[in-house]
C-alpha cells in the first residue's frame, strides 16, 4: 500500500508541475484537493504542497527568466509583500478549523474563475499599468496571508489581478504569478518549520517529481496561443471546484 503510494505521488508530483509551469500556479489548488482524497487531511496536505510550490516556483521562475518572459519589476514589490503575508498567513492556518479552510479554498476559487473570465485579453506588445509600489507591496502582503493559510502559492488570486488592472498580457502574467510563488511559499515553508506541522517524506518525492513537470509545462506554454491558454487555465479552475466538491460530498 505504501509504495503505491509512493508512485501516486511521483506521478502527480509530475502533472503538478506541468500545472505550475504552464499556468504558472503553485499547484496547491490542484494538489491539496487530490491529497484529500488520497486521505491526508488538510492541514498536511498543506505542508505538502508549500514543499512542492517551493521547488517548482524557484525552476519555473528561473527558466521563465531565461526565456525573457518574466517582468520582475513589479514582482519584486508584490513578492516581498507575499513572502510577510505568507510568513503571517502559515501561522494563521493553526487557528482556523478544517470547515473554515475548506469554504475559503471554494471560495478564492469561484473569485479566481469569474475574475479570468471577464478580464480582457491584451497582446504582447500591450502597455501594461504601473501601480504605486506600496499599493503592490499591500496587495502582496493580502495575497500571502490568504494564500498560504490554503496551501496555495497565490497566482490564481495574482493572475487575475494582473491581467485584469495592470493590463498583463496573459503568458506574462502567468509567469509573474509563478514568480510570486517564490516568495510566499518559501514564506510559508520557513514558518511551518517553527511549527513542525509538515510532511517531509511524501512532500520530497511530490517536489523532486515535480520539477520534471514543470519544464513539460513551460514548454507548453510557449507553443500554446493566448486565447487557448485561457480557456486551458478556466477550465483549470473548474477542475479544481470539481475535486473539492467531490471531496465535501463523499
Amino acid at each position: 500500500m505504501e509504495r503505491f503510494l509512493l508512485l501516486s505521488l511521483s506521478v502527480i508530483g509530475v502533472f503538478i508541475g506541468t500545472m505550475s509551469g504552464f499556468f504558472g500556479i503553485g499547484g496547491g489548488m490542484i494538489l491539496v484537493p487530490i491529497l484529500l482524497l488520497l486521505g491526508f487531511d488538510i492541514k498536511d496536505a498543506i505542508g505538502i504542497s508549500i514543499i512542492q510550490m517551493v521547488f517548482s516556483s524557484l525552476y519555473g521562475s528561473y527558466l521563465n527568466y531565461k526565456k525573457g518572459s518574466l517582468l520582475i519589476k513589479e514582482g519584486i514589490y508584490i513578492g516581498l509583500g507575499g513572502f510577510i503575508g505568507g510568513y503571517i498567513g502559515a501561522y494563521v492556518t493553526q487557528f482556523l478549523s478544517d470547515e473554515i479552510l475548506h469554504f475559503l479554498f471554494f471560495g478564492i476559487l469561484l473569485f479566481a474563475l469569474f475574475r479570468l473570465l471577464f478580464s480582457p485579453l491584451y497582446e504582447e506588445e500591450h502597455n501594461y499599468k504601473n501601480l504605486n509600489q506600496m499599493l503592490l507591496f499591500i496587495i502582496g502582503v493580502s495575497i500571502g496571508i490568504f494564500s498560504i493559510t490554503l496551501g496555495i502559492g497565490g497566482s490564481i488570486i495574482l493572475t487575475p489581478l494582473l491581467v485584469g488592472l495592470l493590463h498583463y498580457p496573459l503568458k506574462k502574467a502567468v509567469s509573474a504569478g509563478l514568480f510570486f510563488v517564490v516568495f510566499s511559499s518559501m514564506a510559508g515553508f520557513i514558518s511551518r518549520l517553527s511549527t513542525g506541522s509538515i510532511d517531509f517524506e511524501h512532500g520530497f518525492i511530490v517536489a523532486f517529481a515535480s520539477l520534471l513537470g514543470v519544464v513539460l509545462g513551460i514548454y507548453f506554454k510557449e507553443k500554446i496561443n493566448t486565447r487557448h491558454h485561457k480557456i486551458a487555465l478556466l477550465c483549470l479552475y473548474l477542475f479544481a471546484l470539481g475535486l473539492l466538491v467531490q471531496r465535501n460530498l463523499l
